[in-house]
């Protein structure tokens, strides 16, 4: 008798083992995003659903962000730059492959800066690699970049998802079929549903601690919200409902992170389109938006109001909302000064985050109540690309700019709000040719004031960070100081 009993205490004793071996080896994630990439080839597309799936974990440049933002080394261990400033010389990891085996070298690097700043380039970041005069591969590990100036940028510049290197024998298929160098290799992708990604065993550097990844994709605010509760995903970035955070932190399952993103959301406004073409008539709608009114309806309180195009966070910020207050008495006045005493009508063509489209309702309501009258288009992202983005084709928008430190877009007037001054474009020559800290940040707060005088856009809020997960997910970022889903350092815990 006495030996059956034990056997049955072995034997549970075993099972009970095996179930927390089960548990702690469980090495596979599901992430909920609510916009699908339109394809997968960062350096061709400014989508941020691209950069969610792939940065870090599919593809990988010279450098990279690390989850504080800062700078840090990538395929490059190591740089030198000359005295002059117009040189870099980049050292690249040894043994290096490609997904498909092909080793990456100094003539990949060459390919994909060359291509990227190429005349036919279809990067949305071309801009980045304006300084960049020539690519020069010296060895397979030695890559050097002669600048036409000085760029203190140029480092930060080739950590965004649009600097990454890709390799020649596989450029043809990148946007279905992606071939990076990272901790994750593409598997599948089932077009309007989900993304899979599979841990690379050849990688170079620290392993995944992840087998598996899936993200999938959710639009709809109530749905996404089902699916977190209902623990069909295990993580949900940039959650769509933030009315619904205070259940999961009432949640012993779940975990919610609020941090901070590059995201500055505006009311983007096409400069050159008629009446918006007057500054009276930009400056009438900035005074007509109640920004708080905002946040609060749409984010339920979650955001930080800016009154300009650049990050709270940052330290050379100048809070300049004082510049676009709200006073619909003073948009009345503006507008009767600009010939619309009774208002005009515009677009309002909105993506599919919700905070464009809760957004979009409040700041109709509002702009009607001095005279503007707004026709509103719910576009998908595919159709908010070519009409807004590439086609010009609209009065009024929303959307969220997430790329990091991008108040230089102000400098090109081929950008989608078209806005053309010659005085900011020097500043932003000025500074990408400035080391020293204390200049860069005068040439900025200089360069905020100016946008913010020309009511070039609608500021309104810098987009919060908002990520609802399994409370057993480790290694996430909370803050977001790239668009990215970096799943590198990611695992469960016991």
């Amino acid at each position: 008798m006495r030996r059956v009993r034990q056997k049955m205490i072995s034997a549970a004793a075993a099972l009970l083992l095996a179930a927390g071996a089960a548990q702690a080896q469980r090495t596979d994630i599901t992430v909920g995003m609510q916009l699908e990439p339109p394809h997968l080839d960062p350096t061709s597309a400014a989508a941020g659903a691209i950069d969610q799936v792939t940065y870090a974990n599919i593809f990988e440049g010279l450098t990279r962000f690390a989850s504080d933002g800062s700078i840090v080394p990538g395929l490059a261990e190591s740089w030198e730059i000359s005295g002059d400033g117009l040189v870099y010389t980049f050292r690249l990891r040894e043994g290096v492959k490609f997904h498909d085996g092909t080793t990456m070298d100094a003539e990949d690097v060459k390919f994909s800066l060359d291509r990227a700043r190429g005349e036919d380039s279809q990067n949305a970041q071309k801009a980045l690699f304006s300084a960049i005069a020539e690519v020069n591969v010296i060895d397979p590990l030695t890559v050097e970049i002669r600048l036409s100036q000085p760029n203190g940028n140029l480092l930060f510049n080739l950590a965004w998802g649009d600097a990454v290197i890709v390799a020649p024998e596989s450029i043809a298929d990148i946007k279905t079929n992606p071939v990076g160098t990272g901790p994750f290799r593409f598997s599948n992708w089932v077009q309007g549903d989900r993304i899979e990604i599979v841990k690379n065993p050849d990688y170079w550097g620290t392993p995944a601690k992840l087998d598996r990844a899936t993200f999938k994709f959710i639009s709809d605010p109530t749905a996404a919200f089902a699916a977190v509760m209902a623990e069909d995903v295990d993580v949900f970035t940039g959650f769509p409902a933030p009315e619904n955070l205070g259940q999961f932190e009432a949640d012993a399952r779940f975990q919610v992170l609020v941090g901070s993103t590059e995201g500055e959301t505006i009311l983007s406004t096409n400069n050159k389109m008629p009446p918006l073409d007057d500054v009276r008539v930009r400056k009438a709608i900035a005074h007509a938006i109640d920004r708080q009114a905002i946040i609060d309806g749409a984010m339920f309180g979650y955001g930080t109001p800016i009154g300009t195009h650049f990050a709270p966070h940052n330290p050379a910020y100048v809070d300049l909302t004082s510049l676009s207050q709200y006073d619909p008495e003073l948009s009345r006045k503006l507008l009767a000064e600009a010939g619309y005493p009774d208002g005009f009508t515009t677009t309002l063509k909105l993506p599919p985050p919700s905070y464009a489209r809760r957004g979009g309702e409040i700041i109709a309501a509002q702009l009607a109540a001095v005279g503007i009258k707004v026709e509103i288009s719910n576009l998908e992202w595919a159709q908010w690309l070519e009409q807004v983005f590439r086609g010009k084709d609209y009065g009024l928008t929303i959307v969220s700019h997430t790329e990091p430190f991008d108040i230089g877009i102000y400098a090109r007037p081929d950008y989608y709000f078209q806005y053309d001054n010659p005085a900011f474009q020097g500043l932003m020559e000025e500074l990408n040719a400035t080391t020293e800290p204390t200049k860069r940040a005068a040439i900025l707060g200089a360069a905020q004031a100016i946008i913010a005088r020309d009511y070039v856009n609608g500021y309104l809020f810098q987009l919060a960070a908002l990520t609802v997960a399994n409370a057993k997910v480790v290694g996430l970022w909370a803050n977001a100081p790239t668009q990215a889903t970096d799943l590198t350092a990611v695992y469960w815990e016991d």
